[in-house]
């Protein structure tokens, strides 16, 4: 377990490199097309390496994963990334771990352990010690991108845990990942326009999103909810510790006490977060069954 935890953290670790990579080299001013030249290509990079189209059932299945956790996803991080600060939106973000365990125990028809909970705010908490402020000031449309990309990503876990294993892992990232850059692109273009040609800069931006920051990253994210389910999405508050870390290093600062207190904070609840799994649920209902995911 403690190996499959390791590797699945690689990937909001990577995804921690997501906003200075977007604001230090890719247009700030078409963000969904960001968003869609992340996914698209890294899909079809990965279909490359396993060229096997699954069926009808599964495909529709990873078209919803797409859906929630790509292309709307995708969409509203690069639209809070070009509005606001990374902190505040890292925080706004970080709600994701209660959203992930409250929708997985309605759908179990069961109470989410209150350790868990705990958990989840703590690392809220730890988040905003972290990475926000005095002088951050949020911005409305910013704020809601933020809380709504939350959401969609945590409906998204929620999905891979439960239709994840109609595939691989790699299928379900490969096919997520092309149906949500598909479903954004014509979007985007429509919006935004085309961006203005890319310089050597740009090009290496793009290049690290897409194949390290969403092939490879979501590839291992993919994996790990599959063996460690829900409870692995306390291992996403990696990433604003990791963003915060690139920030001062790029600056060449050290971390306050008040920021140390942050990261002991998150990782705190990321390992009590991750060690209450779907086994540490207390029922509800347990005269009822429970659903059968292999419904669709």
């Amino acid at each position: 377990m403690l190996r499959t935890i390791l590797i699945t953290i690689l990937g909001p670790m990577l995804w921690g490199t997501t906003y200075v990579v977007f604001t230090e080299t890719l247009p700030l001013d078409h963000p969904l097309l960001i968003g869609a030249l992340r996914a698209l290509p890294a899909g079809l990079i990965l279909l490359a390496l396993n060229p096997r189209i699954p069926p009808i059932a599964a495909l529709k299945r990873h078209a919803a994963i797409g859906a929630s956790n790509i292309a709307v996803f995708f969409a509203l991080l690069f639209i809070a990334a070009a509005r606001m600060p990374g902190g505040l939106a890292a925080t706004l973000g970080a709600i994701q771990p209660l959203v992930v365990i409250l929708i997985a125990a309605w759908l179990a028809r069961r109470a989410p352990h209150p350790v868990q909970i705990l958990a989840g705010v703590a690392g809220v908490v730890g988040v905003g010690l972290l990475v926000l402020s005095p002088e951050t000031r949020p911005d409305p449309i910013g704020a809601a991108a933020a809380i709504g990309g939350a959401l969609s990503m945590a409906v998204g876990t929620v999905l891979i845990d439960r239709w994840g294993r109609m595939g691989t892992p790699l299928e379900t990232t490969t096919w997520q990942l092309i149906f949500g850059g598909a479903m954004l692109l014509p979007v985007a273009l429509f919006f935004e326009g085309l961006p203005p040609v890319p310089g050597l800069k740009e090009v290496m931006g793009y290049g690290w999103l897409m194949l390290l920051g969403t092939a490879f990253a979501y590839f291992v994210w993919t994996r790990g909810i599959g063996r460690l389910g829900p409870s692995a999405v306390y291992l996403a508050l990696a990433s604003p510790v990791v963003a915060t870390a690139v920030g001062a290093i790029a600056l060449n600062e050290w971390f306050a006490p008040v920021q140390w207190a942050g990261i002991v904070l998150v990782i705190g609840a990321t390992a009590v977060g991750v060690s209450f799994g779907r086994r540490n649920l207390v029922p509800l209902q347990p005269s009822r069954p429970l659903p059968d995911s292999t419904q669709p």
